[in-house]
Parts: structure tokens; C-alpha cells; sequence
């Protein structure tokens, strides 16, 4: 039985703060799954009821006091099943769930790197290399099937991802060395880039700078946030599109969520 799903990623930075947003994203949009990054919050202090009663009932979620945390909200039964930890960080960076179809969601929120693309002097951008050397470790030995990975990535990997590929060489989150780890990482899975493949050709951004005065009209973006799926479900996919309006709703988070469809 084929069962037609949406999913959505976004990086709602804080799902107390933006709760009401998280709400007008579901009854607005309508998702069938809906994965949060930088949920910010214990698990048990998320506000699922609220979810709940704009019609998604279930949530698995990893969460951490006011930094990090993962959640997958879902009109569709699903059971966990499991969450890692990369480069012993000991945060809540990933968790999985699985729909009734058979379907694995994996929902990561990689690290941001800090602002030195130097692991030598910059102990963040190791670790965050170091994650993404861990998830492909993990995906070489795990050999993923069935399966859509979500989530924010933290790297713009084309040149077509960021509003300047030249400026943006030295600038964590575009540089080649994390590129090339994502990369490694991708091929690990042999997970396909969904939003890409429906999407191929011209710029596209999911995260624009609280800094810009404008961000709109300066367009200074990068494309952060991303959907892949296993080579076994990858036609299957389709209707991707990031909803860039949502950056101007009221506080926003700097990043706009990323859709994709599925008939599986």
C-alpha cells in the first residue's frame, strides 16, 4: 500500500519561544511529519500538547536544557528507534523514528563549527568535523535502507547554496573541508540529495543571518537545512520546496523549513 507523506525540517531555534509558529507552520501547511532542530528544551518541557491538538499526536524526541535537541512531530503513528551521539559530544543532536510503512526518519542538528574554520584554534569546528565523520562511520557500517535524513546540517555544500560561493570559501559552514566531510558522509549512505534532485539547477537558501538589516532584500543566504533519502526511496520523492515567507513571520528563526513529498 502506497501511503502518499509531506515531511518538513526546520530549525525552529527554541520551540517554547516559537511554539505558535511551530502551530501556524501545521495547520498552514499540514506536513505529515514535521522534524525540529535546536528545540532548546528537556523533552518533557516541549509543548506537545499544544501539537497534539493541532492534530499531531505523536512526538519522539532527544532534548538538553537550553541548547541542542531534536524532535520529529507526526500525524502518523511512530515508534522511536534510537538516537546517537557522534564525537562523544553527549548532546541531543539526533533522533529516528520509524512511520507504520517502514520508513526510517532520521533527524540530525550537526554542529555549527563557531566562527574559525581551525580545528586547531577553534575546538567547535573539530567536533563538528569529527560528528560528520562519525555519521559516516555509522552509515558505512549501518548501510541505511528506506530511509529520509533530515535535518540541519549546518553546510551549504554547492556553490549555488550561498549568495557569494568566493566570499563564503574561508566562512564556516562553505568551506571545502566541510564540504568534502559532508560529502564523505552523503556517499556513505548513498543517501540522495532530495531537495536537489527536484530542485537542480539556480540559487536556493534556508537560513538567512538575524544580522542583516534586510535579510530579504540583501539575500545573503545559505542552503543549511536539507532532506535525503536512500538511493532504494529516492524516486519517490518529490515536490520539494523551502518556504522562505515563514523567515518574515513574527520572531522568526533565521532558518525557513525545507518540504519534501514521498509516495511510498
Amino acid at each position: 500500500m502506497k501511503l502518499p507523506f509531506t515531511i518538513a525540517t526546520w530549525n525552529i531555534n527554541s520551540v517554547r519561544l516559537r511554539a505558535a509558529l511551530v502551530t501556524k507552520l501545521l495547520r498552514e501547511e499540514g506536513p505529515d511529519v514535521l522534524c525540529l532542530q535546536e528545540c532548546k528544551s528537556p523533552v518533557d518541557k516541549i509543548p506537545a500538547e499544544l501539537f497534539a491538538a493541532a492534530g499531531y499526536p505523536y512526538m519522539v524526541a532527544r532534548g538538553q536544557k537550553g541548547y541542542n535537541g531534536v524532535a520529529i512531530l507526526s500525524r502518523l503513528p511512530i515508534t522511536e528507534a534510537g538516537s546517537q551521539d557522534f564525537a562523544a559530544l553527549g548532546h541531543a543532536r539526533h533522533i529516528a523514528g520509524q512511520l507504520e510503512n517502514g520508513v526510517t526518519i532520521h533527524n540530525f542538528y550537526v554542529p555549527a563549527g563557531g566562527d574559525v574554520a581551525d580545528r586547531e584554534v577553534n575546538e567547535k569546528f573539530g567536533q563538528k568535523l569529527d560528528y560528520l565523520t562519525g555519521m559516516r562511520d555509522w552509515f558505512h557500517a549501518e548501510a541505511p535502507q528506506k530511509s529520509i535524513l533530515v535535518g540541519d546540517l549546518n553546510i551549504a555544500p554547492r556553490e549555488d547554496d550561498v549568495w557569494d560561493h568566493k566570499k563564503l570559501l574561508k566562512v564556516v559552514s562553505h568551506t571545502p573541508v566541510e564540504v568534502d566531510h559532508l560529502a564523505e558522509t552523503q556517499a556513505a549512505g548513498k543517501w540522495v540529495d532530495i531537495t536537489r534532485q527536484d530542485i537542480p539547477d539556480g540559487r536556493l537558501y534556508s537560513w538567512w543571518s538575524y544580522r542583516a538589516r534586510d535579510w530579504d532584500s540583501a539575500d545573503k543566504g545559505r542552503r543549511l537545512d536539507h532532506i535525503w533519502a536512500t538511493d532504494d526511496i529516492s524516486a519517490a520523492a518529490h515536490s520539494s520546496r523551502v518556504l522562505r515567507d515563514v523567515r518574515g513571520w513574527e520572531q522568526p528563526s533565521d532558518h525557513a523549513p525545507v518540504f519534501a513529498s514521498f509516495d511510498l
